[in-house]
């Protein structure tokens, strides 16, 4: 990158939601790096207005590198299908939701951007427009030809990575087999050193069951699959613990002496890690071939346009994103 800025592209997600006012926030401080919100400047200008926030922007030059100075949002102009009204969802934007995400997924894969961040977008309009999409995570998997990804929740505090994502809870089990597993677990492992300089990472993995199967008397997927899938890996030096019953998992001794928690389904370990850091956890993408973070958090519909979203996960996943650039 000329001049050594980084440079971060920053999809606001739905234009209903809190998205573009927690934009707007950022441009109220300095940065050492480039933030481009790829969106409607016009989006941007009526959310302003509405909050009564001074602010200008420039458009984004890819051959001009610069710090965002207070008061000032860079734009990569992506235009909107319809107006967006506060808190009001409207299908017709949703081919403009994943617009914007494909430029920046472009501008990343192309190295114009050193990483990504995403605000919320709602996944029901979008399929309500016809579109299938089941989340972020699984959209850049494709839009980058990624055939393994791992959705990781971290925070100060923790870090949650799931064998299954957006799965109904009905086809967890079918979905988890030792090939699944074995494959979720390199890619995590390969994450915590990569993104987070970890080189020995020690993981905890949990059981499917409750109790953990119980010895086979509540169910057998540990004995039959996740046990062997560890068992194998760790044969390969992996610090590896488990499987271990959900409910204890996350003892503050247990966490405390571990770099990630393995869930086997995406309300086993979110809730906990959401519990503690709801507001300060951001949403990691392991294995794309890009630096990707996102909020912890939804589109928050009902507070649009109110001035009082807030930013603190948003900050975080800049945070992140500017220390995962410095790596590597």
């Amino acid at each position: 990158m000329p001049d050594s800025i980084a440079r971060i592209a920053l999809t606001p997600g739905e234009p209903a939601g809190i998205g573009p006012d927690l934009c707007l926030s950022l441009a109220q401080q300095a940065w050492n790096s480039e933030l481009v919100a790829i969106c409607d400047p016009e989006l941007l200008e009526a959310r302003a207005a509405l909050l009564k926030i001074p602010f200008r922007f420039r458009l984004f030059d890819p051959a001009k590198p610069a710090r965002s100075a207070p008061g000032e949002i860079c734009v990569l102009p992506v235009p909107l299908q319809a107006r967006a009204e506060c808190g009001r969802l409207d299908p017709v934007n949703a081919r403009y939701v994943l617009d914007t995400l494909d430029q920046a997924i472009s501008g990343c894969r192309s190295g114009i951007f050193d990483a990504l961040v995403t605000g919320p977008v709602h996944k029901g309009v979008i399929n309500d427009a016809g579109i299938a999409f089941s989340g972020h995570t699984e959209y850049l998997a494709g839009a980058t030809n990624t055939a393994d990804v791992v959705m990781l929740l971290a925070s100060d505090e923790l870090r949650v990575a799931l064998a299954t994502t957006h799965v109904p809870l009905s086809q967890v089990s079918a979905c988890i087999t030792r090939d699944s597993l074995t494959r979720v677990i390199r890619v995590l492992h390969r994450g915590l050193q990569s993104r987070f300089n970890i080189a020995e990472p020690r993981i905890l993995v949990c059981g499917l069951n409750p109790h953990a199967g119980e010895g086979g008397h509540l169910g057998h997927e540990e004995i039959d699959t996740i046990s062997p899938a560890l068992e194998s890996l760790r044969s390969e030096g992996m610090q590896l613990v488990g499987p271990l019953a959900a409910d204890t998992i996350f003892s503050a001794d247990n966490v405390a002496n571990s770099d990630a928690v393995l869930a086997m389904y995406h309300d086993q370990g979110l809730p906990v890690l959401k519990y503690s850091s709801f507001g300060r956890a951001v949403n990691i993408t392991l294995g794309l071939p890009i630096i990707r973070i996102s909020v912890d958090h939804g589109t928050a519909l009902e507070l649009a346009g109110s001035g009082h979203a807030d930013n603190g996960s948003l900050l975080m996943a800049l945070r992140y994103a500017g220390e995962m650039i410095r790596r590597k």
